[in-house]
């Protein structure tokens, strides 16, 4: 049994990153969770209706994971550049202490938004193998409507190097999806379910199976 804890700037973003990772990990007895770094409130401006159906849908998410823990920093979404990154380092770095995650995944670092590339950069920094032993395996997720809108440039582009086999997993990462209603669009949004499906089959087709996730490693230590 292994700890494993995926880092989400904002709900949904474990889902589209590594849902089908996770339910896999899930399956083989894995103890997975879930760490949502950002969250609405009334003072940022969201509605009350709105507040409350987001704490609904990660309620529900969370039961069809069977997440054994979930963690919330409730940064203002779209504000963590105005958080000090020593302040996001500490608050990462004390729930990466209570977890004591094996495995982690992080959004990619050349993410379009602003909040994934800042969360990665404080998250990393609480990967130090003097100060964080238990931390043996780091990867970066694709997440759709983010990692594929990043500028071609060599040192930022997205190239996987480590594939998940989800086929068995598929079908309920885009049922769990379908809880971010909110967040989902028609083709050609990015975040169709057309578009989840189609990611999925292309990376499988890279890998040599019918559906899969893709990750670039960072680290791992056997």
């Amino acid at each position: 049994m292994k700890n494993v804890l995926v880092l989400a700037a904002h709900p949904d973003d474990e889902t589209l990153g590594c849902g089908g990772t996770l339910l896999r990990h899930k399956a083989n007895g894995d103890r997975i969770h879930w760490l949502i770094a950002t969250g609405m409130s009334k003072e940022e401006g969201f509605a009350s209706a709105d507040i409350s159906r987001r704490d609904k849908e990660i309620e529900k998410v969370r039961g069809l994971y069977a997440f054994d823990g979930v963690s919330k920093l409730d940064i203002p979404t779209t504000k963590v550049d105005d958080v000090p990154i020593n302040e996001l380092v500490e608050k990462i770095s004390k729930v990466f202490r209570e977890v004591e995650p094996e495995i982690l995944y992080l959004p990619f670092r050349g993410d379009v938004h602003s909040d994934h590339r800042m969360l990665f950069d404080a998250a990393y920094s609480c990967t130090k193998t003097f100060r964080y032993p238990f931390i043996k395996k780091i990867l970066m997720m694709e997440i759709i409507s983010e990692t594929e809108f990043v500028p071609g440039f060599k040192d930022a582009v997205f190239i996987p190097n480590y594939f998940v086999n989800i086929g068995s997993f598929l079908e309920k990462k885009i049922e769990i999806m379908k809880t971010f209603e909110s967040e989902l669009g028609e083709q050609p949004f990015p975040r169709s379910l057309e578009n989840i499906r189609a990611l999925a089959t292309f990376r499988g087709a890279m890998s040599g199976c019918d559906h899969a996730e893709s990750f670039m490693i960072l680290k791992e230590i056997s």
